[in-house]
């Protein structure tokens, strides 16, 4: 999947533009940050209060699996970051773990 078809038809969302689709494997945290970077013009993480958002939305946005969504809020030392598992909830984990990746930009 290259980067057009990862960011399709941008869903805008309160202040975002969320890719329509996720990347196509799951990567560690440090991928995860630089692969959204080389979707270029803005394109990130989102951090843990808009993942959080997109969670309690996720029926509008679509595209999401139950699995588990990287956010770019690091955890409470520096080997953790927060992800939201879309069917249980939130956590964090071991950024040399793996989950889903889903990028946004902001609006304007």
């Amino acid at each position: 999947m290259n980067k057009i078809e990862i960011i399709g038809n941008p869903v805008k969302f309160q202040n975002l533009e969320i890719a329509e689709n996720d990347f196509p494997n799951q990567m560690d945290w440090p991928s995860a940050i630089y692969a959204c970077t080389q979707l270029g013009e803005g394109w990130r993480l989102p951090t843990k209060k808009e993942l959080d958002q997109m969670f309690k939305n996720k029926e509008i946005i679509g595209g999401f699996t139950r699995l588990d969504y990287w956010s770019s809020s690091e955890g409470v030392n520096t080997e953790l970051a927060w992800f939201k598992n879309f069917y249980k909830g939130e956590n964090a984990t071991f950024k040399r773990f793996t989950c889903r990746v889903r990028a946004v930009r902001n609006l304007g």
